[in-house]
């Protein structure tokens, strides 16, 4: 069955998602995952949105983190305070993080792009909540294309902190112990990160994909794992709820 790179994406990152979890997430495609995991491999999975919607039943794709339908049928609606504070206490599984850039241990950029920082090149929103997302919950994941401006070493500005220096970073840093980037899913790739280094590392590859394309895409030296494999593409039926329950519209599949 035919598919676009996103729909390839989007139903990567939904089979990370466990049954009984807890992930934060903000619109696009983090959302669509999360929806089509609820559907098809965590019917237990919990939803939270930082504008305060807590286990939504999700009637359809939400435009903003505070579009109501992010509070339908929820537990509770909360506020910014309690899902932060939620994320502070240790009780959040999986964030989704988005940025202009990201290096090889996972700290992203959503700040600016040059060396100074009062007259920046580009300026982007910045933190927003992220900094805390990527600071208290367990596992960051991120979906995104890939690049060598985007996937860079010469990072401009570290919003969101991955595994800062590598292995031992985060702990000095005073933020918890086992937490830190887990997975980046790309159009070319799923990548993760190796456990004595915390580098990047490739762990499988998209069909129809090479190395070489992975390669010069990337801004710096990946790690390649030693169990690599080919992406398993998506089913029929993660399609059919993509395409007719999570985004019928196509307002994110369709982003091509």
């Amino acid at each position: 069955m035919r598919y676009n790179r996103m729909e390839l994406m989007i139903a990567l990152a939904s089979r990370f998602l466990e049954d009984e979890s807890i992930v934060v997430v903000g619109t696009g495609a983090p959302c669509a995952a999360a929806m089509l995991a609820q559907s098809l491999y965590a019917p237990n999975l919990m939803i939270m949105f930082e504008a305060g919607g807590i286990g939504p039943m999700l009637p359809s794709m939400p435009i903003s983190v505070g579009d109501s339908r992010t509070f339908y049928r929820a537990i509770a609606a909360g506020s910014m305070p309690e899902v932060m504070e939620t994320c502070q206490r240790g009780m959040v599984d999986y964030t989704f993080l988005g940025g202009a850039q990201i290096d090889m241990y996972g700290n992203i950029n959503s700040t600016m792009i040059g060396r100074d920082y009062h007259r920046p090149k580009v300026r982007f929103p910045g933190s927003g909540g992220a900094n805390d997302l990527a600071s208290f919950c367990w596992r960051t994941m991120m979906i995104t294309v890939q690049d060598a401006r985007r996937f860079t070493n010469d990072i401009d500005f570290i919003t969101s902190p991955g595994y800062l220096t590598g292995k031992g970073a985060r702990e000095a840093a005073g933020l918890p112990p086992g937490s830190g980037p887990y997975k980046v899913i790309t159009d070319l790739c799923v990548l993760g990160f190796d456990d004595e280094t915390k580098r990047m590392q490739v762990e499988s590859i998209h069909p129809g994909v090479t190395r070489e394309q992975i390669i010069a895409n990337t801004g710096f030296e990946l790690l390649w794992s030693p169990e690599l494999t080919t992406s398993t593409e998506p089913t029929a039926e993660e399609l059919s709820i993509l395409r007719e329950k999570v985004d019928p519209f196509r307002y994110i599949i369709g982003r091509e």
